[in-house]
C-alpha cells in the first residue's frame, strides 16, 4: 500500500465544502480574480476570501495580487496527489473484492460437487 501523505487531508477538507468545490470547478477553467470567483455566489468578499484561505492552505489554489487585483488559479499538482491516494485506495479494495467473488464462486462449486456425490450415492 502507498504512503499517506497526512497533508492529503487537508485537500479532502478542503473540498468537503460545496462553495469550496465549486470554486475550484470553476478555476479549472483558468485563473480568476476573486471578483469574478465571488459573482456566482453572491457572497460578500471577505466571506469568499476565507473559502480561498481554506483552499490556500490545503495547497489546492494559489493567488497573486497585481495592484489592486489578486487572481487566483488551481495548482493541479496538489489534486493529483489526492487523485493517487485514492487511486490506491480503490486498488485495495477492489483486490479484496476480487478476493471475496474468488472465495464465494470456489465455495459454491464447492457445493455443487458436493451436492452431485451426494446424489450419486446409493
Amino acid at each position: 500500500m502507498g504512503k499517506y501523505d497526512p497533508a492529503i487531508q487537508d485537500v479532502f477538507q478542503a473540498l468537503a465544502d460545496p462553495t469550496r468545490c465549486a470554486i475550484v470547478a470553476a478555476l479549472g477553467q483558468g485563473p480568476r480574480t476573486v471578483s469574478m470567483l465571488a459573482e456566482p455566489f453572491g457572497m460578500a468578499l471577505p466571506s469568499l476570501m476565507k473559502h480561498l484561505a481554506v483552499l490556500e492552505r490545503s495547497g489546492v489554489v494559489r493567488s497573486h495580487k497585481r495592484g489592486r487585483v489578486r487572481t487566483c488559479e488551481l495548482v493541479p499538482a496538489r489534486l493529483g496527489e489526492a487523485e493517487q491516494w485514492l487511486a490506491e485506495q480503490r486498488a485495495v479494495w477492489e483486490a479484496r473484492a476480487d478476493r471475496m467473488v474468488d472465495f464465494v464462486e470456489t465455495l459454491h462449486r464447492q457445493e455443487q460437487a458436493h451436492g452431485r456425490r451426494r446424489r450419486q450415492q446409493p
